[in-house]
């Protein structure tokens, strides 16, 4: 799959606290859009125009069955974000292992 042009647009998706909490639940298993309004308490329009960004994102993909629409994550997308805070990883990393150092020469 080739790059994506609009990793903004990801970050803007994900920066939501809805859209987050469908994601999470999302994670642990596919669920229906009857089964997101409950367990997010949000109103049945608010759960379907979340999941509509997220799907014009590439975070879920959509199975019919029967009259239900089952939401299943695809978590693929967000491996640009994981690349993008690789470096900050190491920043951190590097940041902790030199107080750690620090704290070992204090004692």
């Amino acid at each position: 799959m080739g790059e994506r042009k609009y990793t903004t647009t990801l970050f803007e998706v994900i920066a939501e606290e809805n859209r987050r909490k469908i994601i999470d639940l999302l994670r642990a298993r596919p669920r229906s859009v009857g089964e997101l309004v409950v367990c997010t308490q949000l109103s049945q329009p608010g759960v379907s125009k979340h999941l509509r960004k997220l799907r014009d994102a590439g975070l879920v993909i959509i199975n019919k069955d029967s009259q239900k629409h089952i939401y299943h994550l695809n978590a693929e997308p967000l491996a640009e974000i994981d690349n993008w805070l690789e470096p900050y990883r190491k920043y951190w990393s590097d940041k902790l292992d030199t107080l750690e150092q620090l704290l070992d020469e204090e004692e």
